[in-house]
């Protein structure tokens, strides 16, 4: 599936500061990046912070005034569908070790604080099936509230309050996974079909030896997501990490396959 991306940011900067992006769309075996271009006006000096690899690429810039970013791409996903039902954890210690850092709590999802509830609650299931149950449990009992949560949210915040956004919503989810002692993530990704469009936020969880993306909030189609980072929690993906302060100004985010968009 070909999905059609263009996110554009206006934010002013009234001191000079430090921003990290991250924007582009990863490079990954299920999905091929055809074209792509990161642009900023004025235009300033790029430099790569990390990647490119599957946890996606942020590059540092210097801002300051008012500045106009845009990135647009052309992406083929070849993911297919997303089926975790009958899928297991492998053994920890045969774990990558790259993976294995994923098993234990982060900054926003306290993962240490879920297990007593996650015991009781999802005793009896294993790896792809507990995980769907998870996910399945918190759309049942979560109400979607923009608004509900901030940057200080974390998943315990969002676990008593019952509500947030997709970010809430997967870091709940991770948080859960890793109490079961199941390796998951976090993954910013462009979303066709989310309404608004947005920047959107989902789990990936580690089974049957390959990551495995997972949306507890049910808004967008796993197949034709298109990851952009994917790191412990939104520390890690954050679209854009300013070092100093900042007023936004406009922000739009479009994402599209490009059978929608020629119909359209």
């Amino acid at each position: 599936m070909r999905v059609s991306i263009k996110a554009f940011l206006e934010y002013s900067f009234p001191q000079p500061a430090d921003v990290l992006l991250a924007l582009e769309a990863a490079r990954a075996p299920d999905q091929r990046v055809i074209a792509d271009a990161l642009t900023v006006n004025p235009p300033c000096d790029l430099s790569v912070a990390d990647g490119p690899d599957d946890k996606g690429v942020r590059q540092w810039m210097k801002a300051r005034g008012d500045v106009m970013i845009t990135y647009e791409a052309l992406v083929d996903v070849t993911r297919g569908p997303v089926e975790l039902a009958g899928l297991s954890v492998p053994p920890h210690h045969e774990l990558p070790s790259d993976v294995t850092s994923y098993l234990f709590p982060s900054r926003y999802c306290e993962s240490d604080r879920m297990m007593t509830f996650v015991q009781r609650t999802f005793a009896g299931q294993q790896g792809g099936d507990q995980v769907l149950a998870m996910a399945d449990w918190i759309y049942e009992h979560f109400d979607y509230v923009p608004g509900a949560s901030d940057g200080e949210t974390t998943a315990a915040d969002s676990f008593m309050m019952r509500q947030g956004v997709c970010r809430d919503y997967a870091h709940v989810l991770i948080s859960f996974a890793r109490s079961a002692g199941i390796p998951a993530r976090m993954v910013s990704a462009y979303a066709p079909g989310i309404k608004p469009p947005d920047f959107h936020a989902v789990a990936e969880v580690w089974l049957n030896d390959a990551w495995r993306l997972i949306d507890a909030t049910k808004l967008a189609d796993e197949r034709n997501l298109v990851r952009i980072a994917a790191g412990r929690d939104a520390t890690d993906i954050s679209f854009m990490t300013i070092f100093g302060s900042a007023e936004l100004k406009r922000q739009s985010v479009d994402a599209v396959t490009v059978e929608d968009s020629v119909a359209g």
